[in-house]
């Protein structure tokens, strides 16, 4: 990609066009649709074979093959973008991009979303808008994480105000309490993002964006990657099983991300995402 330096307060800045951000946005959710993260994938496969993850594998190599959706809900549009404060956005608004790129790129899947969610709920026809949520960062590049996110999945999420006198073991069971009330009713095995602190809107962001950390990756921080190790293996001891049939696996991971709060409050937050929990990453 080409892209233009100029300088602005005597920064040199990096141009990122809106044509750009569109093309980008449009390829990812015809990628994301079809072809399902590699890393979900390969722990599907290291899995003991059954016949019902045979079936769900074969189904997300048709999907590839083919170039159809992996499920036929083809979710809403999640974007967390990462824009760096050196980048200068041209030929359009930077959001108004991503929309348009998301109405391309849905063309010809399942458009999910109604304009208005109470009274009327016409379809917007488009899949758009996105919901986007936007960082300023170092840098003179654009991240996109660009997440296709399941209404079944979503509809399954929750959160709760802990006391702050709340124990991780406490956490961890209202978690793995949650999983069982779930059941199969969301699609197992599931993806399982935490957001743990910060407040009320922080925390279900935090645990939205948990979704799109590795999943074979090691939390930093050693008390929440110990807390991740012991949550998934009491949620898989529940053997719910893929699409609800028993055994292994009901989760293939468990993600924390945190962040401080109040004194007085301990906000968790629960995002669920299904096994084809399906994001991708665009760098401009």
């Amino acid at each position: 990609m080409t892209h233009k330096f100029g300088f602005y307060n005597s920064v040199l800045m990096k141009t990122i066009y809106y044509k750009q951000i569109i093309e980008a946005v449009s390829s990812a959710c015809k990628k994301i649709v079809t072809i399902l993260d590699r890393e979900i994938v390969a722990i599907l496969r290291s899995y003991e074979n059954s016949k019902v993850l045979e079936m769900m594998l074969k189904n997300i190599e048709l999907a590839e093959e083919e170039n159809l959706p992996i499920c036929q809900d083809t979710g809403t549009v999640v974007v967390f973008a990462e824009v760096g404060q050196q980048v200068h956005i041209e030929g359009g608004n930077f959001e108004e991009a991503i929309h348009c790129g998301v109405r391309d790129g849905y063309q010809n899947f399942r458009k999910s979303i109604v304009a208005e969610p109470l009274f009327d709920r016409v379809n917007t026809n488009d899949n758009t808008p996105a919901i986007i949520h936007t960082k300023i960062v170092d840098g003179d590049s654009l991240r996109l994480l660009i997440m296709a996110k399941g209404g079944g999945s979503e509809n399954k999420s929750t959160i709760k105000i802990f006391a702050p006198t709340a124990t991780h073991s406490e956490i961890e069971d209202f978690v793995v309490d949650w999983i069982a009330s779930v059941g199969a009713a969301a699609c197992p095995p599931y993806i399982i993002g935490l957001g743990i602190g910060g407040n009320f809107e922080q925390s279900a962001i935090l645990a939205k964006r948990a979704l799109v950390v590795p999943l074979r990756g090691v939390n930093p921080l050693g008390v929440y990657d110990e807390m991740e190790k012991s949550i998934l293996d009491k949620i898989q001891k529940l053997k719910i099983g893929p699409q609800g049939l028993g055994k292994y696996p009901t989760a293939l991971g468990v993600k924390i991300l945190h962040a401080p709060c109040h004194i007085a409050s301990l906000p968790v937050a629960i995002n669920l995402g299904c096994y084809v929990h399906r994001h991708c990453e665009v760098v401009l």
